[in-house]
């Protein structure tokens, strides 16, 4: 019996949800591969799985007068150049079912091309015709792209499915009740929520245990010198103490403890309010652990996230620097705020997780 392949060629807001999955059907007792580049290996082999290597992403260089367009562009060689990788390893070793992470539209090609059995997984809000999560302007410049591979391989591929296209199944990693319209999806959604896994038993105590935390993270490739600047300056008075996930901020006071890397899940234990790019990944992870949210988005994704919370009442999206201690000192205070959160995180702890998602996986092989 082949084995079950996940492919995520990049991105730890895109590997790391899904390393609890793998653990779990490993647990069961299944054989399960990871195809994704190698700086991800370490984690997949953590998780159980036999890593597959692809092709490492480029580092992106902006060009021309629109990003977003340079992103698609260098985002489409990426997966382009991992087909062929992929599709060899298939030939090879022909897995029982494909699941691949909804952006690479590489696994759903090549699970097309020998026929396999596939499932794609959201770690993003899903789309359909009642909302839509990217604006697909920006992607239409791959249309020429698109229709040469599709020539070249005798596949169907273009633009309006290259960065989203339906699926038999689908996993969403966040719960029905954080998706916008989630009513209007079919039962091929499954909403079940994150998976923390292992990564919930990591450890971390604060330097002060009488004092509220405060944390303050952007992901592991967003940076912001600026708020690092206003953090130091608004909250020297000692009420807070700050986790600061950063580089390079300069000098700050004794009660933050800067570092390049947090254990996120094991601060978030401790943590009473929390400043984010709110990315999914690090939004689920607060709402799991009913941390409130101070937004401060970085990509149009994201934006689209800290809207979602302050609409429901998770949080606030920073639009000013300028009111930062006054609107983490609100979150943290905010009875209504608190009372949803609650409400969330018990929508979470019954969306399923990695032990709903297992079962799906089992259902479709």
């Amino acid at each position: 019996m082949g084995p079950l392949l996940f492919v995520t060629l990049f991105g730890h807001g895109h590997v790391t949800p899904t390393l609890a999955l793998v653990a779990e059907l490993v647990r069961r007792g299944h054989r399960v591969e990871y195809a994704t580049g190698a700086e991800h290996a370490e984690a997949v082999v953590g998780a159980g799985a036999r890593w597959v290597e692809l092709p490492r992403l480029p580092d992106f260089r902006p060009g021309g007068p629109n990003p977003a367009e340079s992103w698609f562009r260098h985002y489409f060689a990426a997966i382009r150049a991992a087909h062929p990788v992929l599709l060899r390893h298939c030939r090879a070793n022909r897995p029982r079912l494909l699941c691949y992470d909804a952006t690479n539209w590489q696994g759903r090609v090549v699970a097309r091309q020998w026929e396999i059995p596939a499932l794609r997984y959201l770690p993003h809000l899903a789309s359909n015709a009642s909302f839509q999560l990217m604006d697909l302007t920006p992607v239409r410049v791959l249309a020429p792209e698109c229709a040469r591979f599709a020539r070249e391989h005798g596949v169907d591929l273009d633009v309006t499915t290259v960065v989203e296209a339906p699926e038999r199944q689908s996993l969403v990693f966040v719960p029905a009740e954080f998706q916008p319209a989630a009513e209007s999806f079919d039962d091929t959604f499954h909403f079940v929520g994150p998976m923390l896994g292992r990564r919930a038993e990591e450890e971390w105590s604060p330097r002060h245990g009488d004092q509220p935390l405060l944390y303050v993270a952007l992901g592991s490739m967003m940076s912001d010198p600026a708020l690092y600047r206003t953090c130091a300056t608004d909250f020297t008075d000692g009420a807070w103490q700050v986790a600061m996930n950063a580089r390079d901020t300069g000098p700050v006071p004794p009660n933050f403890d800067v570092r390049p890397w947090f254990p996120q899940p094991a601060v978030l234990r401790h943590a009473r309010a929390f400043v984010t790019h709110a990315g999914m990944n690090s939004t689920m992870e607060a709402l799991t652990h009913g941390v409130p949210l101070i937004a401060v988005p970085q990509t149009p994704e994201q934006a689209i996230n800290a809207d979602r919370v302050e609409e429901l009442g998770l949080g606030v999206r920073l639009k000013d620097l300028s009111a930062l201690r006054e609107v983490v000192d609100h979150v943290a205070n905010d009875r209504t705020i608190r009372h949803n959160l609650a409400e969330m995180r018990a929508a979470i702890e019954t969306s399923g997780g990695a032990t709903r998602a297992a079962d799906i996986i089992e259902a479709c092989c």
